[in-house]
């Protein structure tokens, strides 16, 4: 009897991945003839994309989490989407970064990603049109912000189209077994820092933390000498062969990276957006207050304020400042307008649907 049961809940499935496949093939043969109609214009459009998520999460009655069927409607998007082409991601590298991750997580695994050296050349890369995309860390919820990032953003004519929300989940990675014998340990700057007490508590204190320019780097360091660890994540132990000696190690438990989506093209409004400004104040009394004073006076939530050196004057600082909803919705516009009449320098850097997921 209980064969028999197996046997119509598995014929079952049989039937439905049938199905399932045959209604995938439809959404793909209208996602080339959508392409088609466009011809040749822009393939990628966030907003659409983040409607379509907060849809299937609306709709989604489980037992499948609203995440992980997101999670699968964006890998389904992803293959649809390089029907008409396949989008190129440029990310900090070398591959098996937290930034090679997040441009997966957002695109899905369609889309090509192209590893660089730095922040630096991901960016430049995507504004020669060498790549489409950028993917590049913003903000870590314990280490603050990526100056590197804020800097660049500033005079890019590349426009945020987009976010990523990414757990960070570090390790302790090696070739060898155990932790007896290890002389040095790699991982980028912030991640020695949001495992700095884990580290304390469990290595000795000889044992040198040595800065390199990412955790994939400091994985593949590693994974060539015996005597050495690494910090790194899933991606990187994979890549590099290397062996979890303990895993989950950052001191912060809700550790998370966000991440920002750059590219040439301006983005509509999804619903549910953010705007990223940069403003810089005349150096006078009460200056500060009167940039934050438009944002109340038109009813715009502001969600982060942030001070960044402007690197054209001594002591002299701009402003980094993400606020709720579109730069085209009337009281958002009113409250740039008023902005541009009482700051020094107004730069929107992108308005762009929220992480969904």
């Amino acid at each position: 009897m209980s064969d028999d049961l197996l046997k119509a809940h598995r014929d079952a499935i049989d039937a439905i991945d049938a199905e399932m496949l045959k209604m995938l093939n439809q959404r793909a043969e209208h996602a080339r003839t959508i392409g088609e109609i466009k011809g040749g214009g822009v393939v990628y459009r966030p907003e659409r994309e983040a409607q379509v998520l907060a849809r299937i999460k609306q709709l989604n009655q489980g037992p499948l989490s609203d995440e992980t069927a997101a999670k699968l409607f964006r890998e389904v998007m992803s293959a649809c989407l390089a029907l008409e082409r396949p989008l190129t991601i440029a990310y900090l590298g070398p591959e098996g970064t937290f930034s090679q991750a997040a441009s997966i997580k957002h695109f899905g695994h369609a889309a090509h990603t192209q590893a660089c050296a730095s922040i630096d050349e991901a960016f430049r890369v995507v504004e020669s049109g060498s790549a489409d995309y950028v993917v590049a860390p913003v903000e870590n919820s314990t280490e603050g912000a990526v100056g590197r990032t804020l800097d660049l953003m500033v005079t890019s004519p590349l426009h945020i189209c987009g976010e990523v929300v990414l757990r960070i989940h570090h390790h302790l990675l090696r070739s060898q077994p155990g932790v007896a014998g290890i002389l040095r340990v790699y991982s980028h700057a912030q991640s020695l820092s949001q495992c700095h007490e884990w580290l304390n508590k469990n290595l000795p204190s000889g044992v040198e933390r040595i800065s390199v320019s990412s955790n994939a780097e400091a994985a593949r360091l590693a994974a060539r000498e015996p005597n050495s660890a690494a910090i790194a994540g899933d991606a990187a132990a994979e890549r590099f062969s290397l062996q979890r000696l303990a895993e989950n190690i950052e001191d912060e438990p809700n550790n998370t990276t966000r991440f920002l989506v750059l590219g040439r093209q301006q983005t509509g409004p999804s619903g549910k957006d953010r705007t990223s400004l940069v403003i810089s104040a005349p150096n006078r009394p009460g200056a500060l207050h009167s940039l934050v004073e438009p944002l109340a006076r038109n009813g715009v939530s502001m969600s982060k304020f942030e001070s960044r050196p402007s690197r054209t004057g001594l002591w002299e600082y701009v402003f980094f400042v993400d606020i709720e909803g579109h730069a085209s919705e009337p009281n958002v516009l009113a409250a740039l307008d008023e902005l541009r009449g009482v700051a020094a320098f107004v730069k929107v850097l992108g308005s762009y649907p929220q992480a969904v997921i």
